[in-house]
């Protein structure tokens, strides 16, 4: 077995060139995931969490477009592939989890019509043989009575149902890596936590690598091994979860970390929010992409980008200053 990562993405860019000006949606984010590994992106909508996943799977608007960087998955270079060979890769070796499930399904067809559509795109299999592989598929997802299921419309299904479809239709032609965009924001909280379980298990089950997009954090604590936080297209912070739960050292991380609802928390008392708005991205560049937000601002945030450094073994921080000095300016995640 080879000791490189099944995918590193380094230094991608996607902007997107509008009328009003180009939007640099990505702007310089590196990672890399090993095979049964799970990696959550985080941050506030807008951060660039989708547009990072899109590009990997090469799923950008017409104004959207990688204008730098390499993603390597098993050392081949997406964002150069022609794209025949990415329409072989999608679903056979990538697939993905989009965050609506009825937006995901085709309303006129039956599930088993859509499962079936899969599998035979990229596995050559008679008619019989991709409606077998489509009721294990429903029977790996826990659906019961998969042979009738396979003859119902997406609205026969509660949306619970309809996810574990999708889910299903990712893994149908066992991929090496899934990449889930907010997979459980459109569910109830007990339907969240038997999907979250349902991709664990699978993940056991195949071996295959999970890239969780989300805006929960304890959803990461829950699934993933290491984090990825990003804010502005930009990558603020990266390390496994474990470190960065016990030990952020980024503004933006402890803002995020403080906003997080406990138990314990006093009903009366708001929940905590960060100030101000992220920037847009069409000005971004040349400062800090947080500075107008942070308490810690000094003048050299508004003068220079940070680069991402390593403050600690596999633990990254883009920031000016150290945790030591951000204490020394009173700063800390219960501050």
């Amino acid at each position: 077995m080879s000791d490189k990562p099944l995918l590193q993405v380094k230094d991608l860019k996607t902007y997107f060139f509008t009328a009003s000006g180009t939007a640099k949606a990505v702007d310089g984010v590196t990672f890399s995931l090993d095979s049964g590994k799970t990696l959550g992106i985080v941050g506030e909508s807008g951060s660039g969490k989708s547009v990072t996943s899109n590009s990997i799977m090469r799923l950008l608007p017409k104004n959207g477009k990688i204008v730098g960087g390499e993603i390597l998955f098993e050392d081949k270079d997406l964002a150069k592939v022609k794209m025949s060979e990415m329409l072989e890769i999608r679903g056979k070796d990538i697939s993905m989890i989009f965050q609506d499930p009825m937006t995901s399904l085709d309303p006129v067809f039956t599930i088993g019509n859509q499962i079936m559509e899969v599998i035979n795109a990229h596995q050559k299999l008679s008619k019989k043989e991709a409606r077998e592989k489509a009721i294990q598929v429903l029977q790996m997802v826990g659906i019961s009575d998969p042979e009738q299921r396979l003859k119902a419309y997406p609205h026969e299904f509660s949306g619970g149902m309809r996810q574990r479809v999708i889910i299903g239709m990712a893994i149908a032609c066992q991929p090496k890596l899934i990449i889930a965009d907010e997979p459980t924001t459109a569910l109830d909280v007990t339907v969240q936590a038997q999907v979250l379980d349902l991709l664990k298990n699978l993940q056991k089950e195949t071996g295959t690598a999970i890239i969780l997009v989300t805006h929960n954090l304890g959803v990461v604590w829950r699934m993933c091994d290491t984090v990825m936080v990003m804010y502005a297209g930009k990558t603020v912070e990266y390390a496994e979860v474990k470190d960065l739960y016990a030990n952020a050292r980024h503004p933006y991380t402890w803002g995020l970390l403080k906003s997080m609802p406990k138990v314990t928390d006093d009903p009366n008392v708001p929940l905590a929010s960060i100030p101000g708005t992220p920037p847009d991205l069409k000005l971004t560049g040349g400062s800090c992409n947080f500075h107008n937000r942070c308490k810690y601002c000094q003048e050299i945030c508004m003068k220079e980008s940070p680069e991402m450094k390593e403050v600690a073994p596999n633990h990254f921080v883009a920031c000016h200053f150290s945790k030591e000095e951000l204490e020394k300016m009173g700063g800390s995640i219960d501050e």
